[in-house]
């Protein structure tokens, strides 16, 4: 199964996704952090919690397909 930012970078899923992405980790028994459920790198994980959702989005957005 594709990670959230795997899918987010193909183009399959909008940003906000990332909200029912984190919603479904809590609910699951999945042992690996939120941000290996997402598939996140610590770079990624540092942007999003440190400064917020839009440095998350910026650095995913350089990396995503056009």
């Amino acid at each position: 199964m594709a990670t959230y930012k795997e899918r987010y970078l193909a183009g399959e899923i909008e940003f906000e996704e990332i909200d029912e992405y984190s919603y479904q980790w809590g609910m699951s028994d999945d042992e690996r952090t939120l941000a290996q459920y997402l598939g996140l790198n610590a770079q990624e994980e540092d942007a999003w919690v440190s400064v917020g959702e839009d440095a998350l989005k910026e650095l995913l957005d350089k990396q995503r397909k056009k």
